[in-house]
């Protein structure tokens, strides 16, 4: 099973520091956002990863190479001087990313949910969900006790940006950027998106106070717990 990691985004909420840096390699704990996802999907045993890059995308190839060290297979979807938003980006990405489900994971979230391949059975997308941060009081979807994602239900878990997909979901779209929630709701009202909720460590590191919060939680001696199974 082949992952991908978004990275193409802006970072316009990090400003200024993502006025010379691009967000993933944006340093936490010691080392780039973007290392930590890579590191936890070596230990899960994913060998071929695709990162999207917009943004200052050369520094990100510069920084992680072919295989960031890791013994992996880096492939990048260079998505030129406008970033494809996360629909468009994966979509573009497709023919790096095979025929076979495969995993999505946001380069600018530090998350201990388990990134084990996931059986997709006749679902065509399965959504990680995770309580409703402060930032986002309202959340997503709902998660039914059948682990299966419904729309327009309260109450709402937040999607935590992890999440496994059959490329049969991008089926039939158009070159140029589009949302994923535009191809997640039609699947999801035709009762084929499932979830789970994680209730371990999430951080969404949308803000450079966020990111000094998280920096500050794994330079502690007695660090965050780390689940890679």
């Amino acid at each position: 099973m082949r992952a991908m990691i978004l990275a193409a985004g802006r970072g316009k909420r990090m400003q200024p520091l993502t006025n010379t840096c691009p967000k993933p390699l944006l340093s936490v704990g010691g080392k780039p956002l973007i290392v930590h996802q890579l590191e936890r999907l070596a230990i899960a045993g994913y060998r071929e990863i695709v990162i999207n890059i917009a943004y200052r995308g050369d520094m990100i190839r510069d920084a992680l190479g072919r295989d960031a060290g890791l013994g992996l297979q880096i492939d990048y979807s260079d998505e030129g001087d406008h970033p494809l938003e996360t629909g468009g980006g994966i979509s573009k990405a497709l023919p790096l990313l095979g025929t076979a489900p495969f995993l999505v994971v946001n380069s600018d979230i530090w998350c201990d949910y388990p990134l084990k391949p996931h059986e997709l059975g006749e679902d065509l997308a399965h959504l990680v969900m995770v309580d409703n941060p402060p930032q986002h009081a309202g959340g997503d979807f709902h998660l039914d006790k059948q682990g299966r994602i419904c729309l327009d239900i309260s109450p709402k878990l937040t999607f935590s940006g992890i999440g496994h997909y059959r490329p049969e979901l991008f089926a039939d779209t158009k070159a140029g950027a589009f949302r994923l929630a535009s191809l997640l709701e039609p699947a999801i009202m035709s009762g084929r998106v499932s979830g789970t909720h994680h209730q371990g460590t999430w951080f969404d590191i949308g803000t450079p106070q966020r990111l000094v919060a998280l920096d500050k939680e794994l330079r502690k001696p007695d660090p965050l717990p780390f689940t890679p199974f």
